[in-house]
């Protein structure tokens, strides 16, 4: 995978995924960032954080950069796009179906107890097990006998271990899928929290073990969880792999990420992440401390298919022809975004840059005509939002360049919140063109691809149009171990979805970061959220 690494007075780019960081503060401890005893108070990485709720990496939906210094992954994906191993020694298979995990020697838990094969494979069961309700579940679903633990119309089920996870001995175990997956070592990686381990034991009690979790990575939690406080984590003194730079890092809530953004300033706060609103103004406030991250994750406008004012296929490729992509890009996101030019991040391996042509470029005067020729628009078109995110200026310049490219009354509306937002698209019942994005957990076609375009995929109704020859065109593809017959594979994909233009390719993502004059340099890797255990401090540390 081509993968750029640039640092200018405006960012640094590099690959990535998806999850934006939040938190702040604190930290006590007698140990230098090296390990030597030292009567110096510890290097104390600062981090905006959002409140989790949930550690257990299987529960998680915020803790991401959390869970990615406490728990190593079996395999990690850094910035150039190479595959390495962490927790695994090996990982191999014959046939794409069948795969063998072989586990480093030595490593323990932060217990100091032993990771051993048949930790990972209780804690996978524990995870895809139906009534635990974990909300990373569906990370295991092409594990064979996933659906026996999760039985269709939510019966309970007779089972509570996947018949496809077998321990061979203490360190290896193997996993059979439900299909050949060639893109397998990398659904390990980092992002996908759901395959970390939890030790003997911790699924008897997951409220005591959320509360203090162990894991078996660099850093340990200090004392326990509370909600709305400051979560400190240091180094944990045992870890086998490479070790953190930092003595500690600091993840504290805040519920207003301009307030964040001002403590960065302020030196009371040493990294966090950026807005769309602020990026213009962050260039001017931070200069060379503003990180922009090219991310794996792309924009779409959903179209919602079950209007009839959608179905032929010229209205849709009129919407998307009459989008501005650079001048939003310049206005809204400073340059930091790409314009897409396929239905997955150019980032991604063998995505097929430019398959898109001129229907995600800007043609207002063709756009116009395909509208005519599709017999126009009846009533409002109304571009519909979650409010709350700081996205309402983006969706209004969609809802002004509709209006006036195409000559027709288009309107931006934002729901009340979030949740408001999501359930009118699960159900079907948002009233036009709507927001509609997926950041990948592992840098593949086939992530972004499975979340919009397969039902139950990750994205449900983000794009609401599911197609049989599409499914069998993934299924192909995913078989594949060899790159480049991969690449060819998914675009055969994404040629039939461009057949059909369901939705719309906005923009290529970009993940922004502000940080403070005590860090030196912030490393990313190929999920697109900074790897914070190895910043580098401006201290030398």
């Amino acid at each position: 995978m081509s993968r750029t690494r640039a640092r200018t007075k405006v960012a640094a780019a590099a690959l990535g995924l998806t999850f934006m960081l939040t938190a702040c503060s604190g930290g006590s401890g007698s140990t230098s960032s090296t390990g030597g005893a030292t009567n110096a108070a510890p290097v104390t990485l600062r981090v905006q954080s959002t409140d989790p709720g949930y550690l257990i990496p299987g529960r998680n939906t915020v803790a991401y950069d959390f869970d990615m210094a406490v728990w190593a992954p079996l395999t990690w994906i850094d910035d150039s796009g190479k595959l390495t191993y962490v927790a695994a020694d090996s990982v191999t298979s014959d046939d794409a179906t069948t795969w063998t995990i072989t586990l480093k020697k030595g490593w323990t838990f932060q217990d100091g107890s032993p990771v051993t094969a048949q930790d990972y494979v209780d804690s996978w069961n524990t995870v895809a097990y139906g009534p635990n309700a974990f909300e990373n579940s569906g990370q295991l679903a092409h594990v064979v006998g996933y659906t026996d633990l999760n039985p269709a119309g939510g019966a309970t089920p007779t089972v509570k271990e996947m018949s496809g996870l077998k321990v061979v001995d203490d360190q290896t175990f193997t996993v059979t899928l439900d299909g050949p997956d060639g893109q397998f070592p990398l659904q390990l990686s980092q992002g996908q929290t759901a395959m970390y381990p939890m030790p003997k034991g911790a699924s008897a009690d997951l409220a005591a073990y959320n509360k203090h979790p162990i894991g078996n990575g660099q850093y340990e939690i200090v004392g326990d969880y509370a909600e709305g406080e400051t979560i400190t984590v240091k180094k944990y003194a045992d870890y086998k792999g490479t070790p953190g730079t930092v003595d500690e890092i600091a993840f504290v809530p805040y519920t207003d990420t301009a307030t964040a953004y001002t403590d960065v300033q302020a030196g009371n706060l040493d990294v966090a992440g950026v807005g769309a609103d602020k990026l213009i103004q962050a260039k001017t406030d931070f200069g060379d401390r503003l990180y922009a991250f090219k991310a794996a994750g792309i924009a779409y406008l959903g179209l919602p298919l079950y209007d009839p004012r959608y179905q032929d296929i010229k209205v849709r490729q009129a919407i998307s022809m009459a989008i501005d992509r650079k001048t939003i890009n310049e206005q809204i996101y400073g340059g930091l975004y790409s314009p897409a030019t396929a239905f997955t991040p150019a980032i991604e391996l063998g995505t097929p840059v430019g398959l898109c042509g001129e229907l995600c470029e800007f043609h207002p005067d063709k756009a116009k005509a395909l509208l005519a020729q599709a017999g126009g628009f009846s009533g409002t078109m109304t571009v519909y939002y979650p409010g709350g995110i700081g996205a309402d200026a983006f969706y209004t310049a969609i809802a002004n360049q509709l209006r006036q490219n195409l000559g027709i009354d288009a309107v931006a509306q934002a729901s009340t919140d979030w949740a408001e937002f999501y359930q009118t698209r699960l159900n079907q019942k948002a009233p036009g063109p709507f927001f509609s994005r997926w950041g990948a957990l592992y840098p593949s076609q086939q992530n972004h691809l499975r979340a919009f375009f397969v039902k139950g995929g990750g994205c449900d109704n983000c794009v609401p149009w599911y197609d049989d020859q599409v499914a069998s065109l993934l299924k192909t593809a995913d078989a594949q171990v060899d790159a480049d017959k991969a690449a060819a594979a998914y675009k055969a994909a994404q040629e039939r979805i461009l057949a059909e233009f369901p939705a719309v390719p906005l923009f290529d993502e970009a993940y922004s970061y502000v940080v403070s004059d005590r860090v030196k340099n912030l490393p990313t890797s190929a999920v697109g959220n900074p790897t914070l255990t190895q910043v580098v401090m401006a201290d030398g540390s």
